[in-house]
C-alpha cells in the first residue's frame, strides 16, 4: 500500500510563511511593550521591514494582527501544559504554568490582554482558535484547581473560578515589570517572589 505523501510547500509559500511568522513575532513584542491601543500597523510594518500594503495581504486589520499573536501564545501555552507530568501533584502543575507565564512575560513575549471595551476583545471572542484554546486551558487548570482544593493545597473556601482568574492575571501583572525595571533582582528571583505571593500569600508563616 502506497504511503500518502504531503506535497512540499513551494519556495514562495515558505517565504510567505517566514514573513508571516516575522509579522506575528513583531506584533507580539509590540503588544507586550505597548498594548493593543498604542500599537500601530505602521510600527509593525517598520519592524518587519515591509510596506504596510504587503502586511495587509497577510492580515486585513490591526485586530487580526493582534489576534494572531494572541493565538500564537495560546498555542505555546497549550504545548507547555501538554508536556507536564500527568502524575504530578495538581498544585505543582499549576505552579509550573504560572512560572511559565512569568518567564514569557519577563522575556517580553507576553501580549497585554485587551481592555474590556477594546475592539480586539470582540475579534478574539469571534476567533475559534483563540476561544477553543482558552476553553481547553481553562478546563485543564480548573481541574487542577479543584483537585488541589480537595487536597487542601489551595483554599477550599474560594470559588475555583476566582483562583483561575487570579492565575490568568499573572499574564498582565505590572509587578513583574516594576521589579524587572528596578534592576534589584534577577529574573529567577522575581519569579519566585511572585509565585510566593500568588500561592502562599503575604501573611507571615
Amino acid at each position: 500500500m502506497n504511503a500518502i505523501t504531503t506535497p512540499k510547500a513551494s519556495f514562495k509559500q515558505r517565504m510567505l510563511q517566514v514573513r508571516e511568522d516575522a509579522i506575528v513575532h513583531a506584533v507580539n513584542r509590540l503588544l507586550a511593550e505597548k498594548g493593543f491601543d498604542a500599537m500601530t500597523v505602521d510600527e509593525v510594518a517598520a519592524q518587519v521591514g515591509i510596506a504596510k500594503a504587503s502586511l495587509y495581504k497577510h492580515f486585513p486589520s490591526k485586530e487580526d494582527l493582534a489576534a494572531a499573536a494572541m493565538v500564537r501564545v495560546m498555542r505555546r501555552a497549550q504545548d507547555f501544559i501538554s508536556e507536564l507530568p500527568a502524575d504530578a501533584a495538581p498544585v505543582e502543575n499549576l505552579r509550573a504554568v504560572v512560572r511559565w507565564v512569568l518567564q514569557v512575560k519577563l522575556a517580553g513575549d507576553m501580549p497585554t490582554l485587551p481592555s474590556q471595551n477594546s475592539s480586539l476583545r470582540a475579534t478574539l471572542m469571534g476567533n475559534p482558535d483563540y476561544m477553543d484554546g482558552l476553553m481547553e486551558i481553562s478546563d485543564q487548570l480548573g481541574g487542577w484547581i479543584e483537585a488541589a482544593q480537595a487536597r487542601n493545597e489551595l483554599s477550599p473556601t474560594l470559588p475555583a473560578i476566582a483562583i483561575l482568574y487570579t492565575f490568568y492575571a499573572r499574564a498582565c501583572d505590572s509587578v513583574v515589570e516594576f521589579l524587572q525595571m528596578g534592576g534589584l533582582f534577577p529574573d529567577e528571583q522575581i519569579m519566585e517572589m511572585v509565585l510566593t505571593t500568588c500561592f502562599e500569600g503575604l501573611n507571615a508563616r
